[in-house]
């Protein structure tokens, strides 16, 4: 009962914060300004969800509530792919153009290395699960690099085109993609919802999953590519927000105290959308756009990841 009322609580911040991100200052431009509005707040919905659910399944098969699935080089791999089109293609080739195109070939493109990379890894039974994380540390290293090296011998005026691509944005999100995310999103999360009580399970450890019939290695693989696919979503809707899945996750645990994902996977959604619309309004309001949300949330989260670091030392 007390998580249903935190739970309304949040819920309740989230539609105010929809609310007035919609409605201040419309002065009657409804038919121009409530669409446009109404296609950022959609899209900052499906980003939040989408990084919830993916950071919490994540956490929860490493063990570790400091890492997200960014982890695993996906990020990396989107700048890398955006750099080399525009390197060897231009800014003016369809891939870049048309966001239609851009949005599968990047979607695609992070699935088949997700998959790729965990059928090599994952050939072998035995293989542990942070040697997995070691190796998407390094290959996301690798990516950064391959872009960093491009992007020096770029035309500058191409980089401007790529230095957009860095930081996630919602000013500019085609409505069609959005309608084409909600689809997917909602399918996965219906595929998914279903193994809440397994990993609920899986949340006691290895041994102790498998004595209580849990597959687990089964379950790890199934939610590994679920949290790449979900995380490939977002990413290539808006951009790359590195730590916003850290701090949604670890305030969720912390409001709720509960050991069922259901609770925890809906409750990091809530504060994500709460942040988000909540986040974009200040950066308007507040900051007239001289700055961009990722901006905050990549500082906010790494103060916030410091702390969580340094909670955990003390602790141990």
């Amino acid at each position: 009962m007390r998580d249903l009322h935190k739970m309304l609580i949040l819920v309740g911040l989230a539609l105010a914060a929809c609310g007035v991100y919609l409605f201040q200052d419309l002065n009657g431009s409804f038919d121009y300004a409530l669409p446009r509005r109404g296609v950022k707040v959609f899209a900052m919905v499906l980003t939040g969800v989408a990084i919830a659910y993916a950071t919490v399944v994540f956490q929860t098969i490493t063990h570790n509530r400091i890492l997200t699935p960014s982890i695993m080089g996906l990020d990396s791999l989107y700048m890398m792919l955006q750099t080399l089109l525009i390197f060897f293609l231009g800014s003016d080739h369809i891939t870049i153009m048309n966001k239609q195109v851009n949005f599968v070939l990047s979607i695609a493109a992070m699935i088949v290395f997700a998959l790729l990379f965990y059928h090599l890894l994952f050939r072998k039974n035995n293989q542990p699960i942070y040697f997995l994380l070691l190796i998407g540390i390094i290959c996301g290293t690798f990516f950064g690099s391959i872009s960093t090296f491009l992007q020096v011998l770029i035309d500058p005026n191409e980089f401007q085109i790529v230095q957009d691509q860095m930081f996630a944005s919602f000013n500019n999100v085609n409505s069609d993609l959005v309608w084409l995310s909600v689809i997917v999103i909602a399918l996965l999360i219906v595929f998914a919802w279903r193994y809440n009580s397994s990993l609920d399970v899986l949340s006691l450890g290895r041994d102790t999953s498998i004595n209580l019939g849990v597959d687990y290695d089964a379950l790890v693989k199934k939610m590994l590519v679920l949290a790449a696919v979900l995380i490939a979503i977002a990413t290539a809707l808006v951009g790359p927000i590195t730590f916003f899945g850290l701090i949604v996750a670890n305030l969720s645990y912390q409001f709720f105290k509960s050991y069922k994902h259901s609770v925890i996977i809906l409750g990091a959604a809530v504060i994500s959308i709460v942040a988000l619309v909540g986040g974009q309004w200040i950066v308007e309001r507040v900051f007239t756009f001289n700055t961009t949300l990722s901006v905050i949330i990549n500082f906010i989260g790494g103060v916030y990841f410091i702390y969580l670091l340094l909670k955990e030392s003390r602790s141990n």
